[in-house]
């Protein structure tokens, strides 16, 4: 069986897309409790900076749909990041384009292993 590192790239950015899209959903909740927590947009960066990451190892062999989910993914939560660090406004694109994230890594992890096997 022959191994490749698409599979992992896709499991790496499933998982990053994920623990982002938790964390985009439930830190608003705790931010009402009195717990002193404040949103830092340096973490929606340092999961913006995994997942291009893995987008750009896995669009290289990927066809032209998951290409084109995860391109356009990317662009919305790099837009929606870089907006809230430079001009401090918050855009909900980061949740659309997580979960296109997370669609575009699950299409792309299925084909590869269907044509895997």
């Amino acid at each position: 069986m022959k191994k490749t590192s698409t599979s992992f790239y896709d499991i790496l950015g499933i998982s990053s897309a994920t623990v982002c899209l938790v964390h985009c959903l439930v830190f608003p909740l705790l931010t009402i409790l009195p717990l002193g927590l404040s949103h830092n947009p340096f973490i929606d960066l340092f999961f913006a900076v995994i997942g291009s990451i893995a987008v750009f190892k896995i669009i290289k062999n990927s066809n032209l749909l998951v290409a084109t989910i995860l391109i356009i993914s990317m662009v919305l939560i790099w837009m929606s990041v870089l907006s809230e660090i430079i001009l401090d406004i918050h855009l909900d694109l980061i949740l659309t384009g997580g979960i296109g994230m997370i669609i575009g890594h699950l299409i792309n992890y299925r084909l590869h292993k269907i044509s895997n096997h």
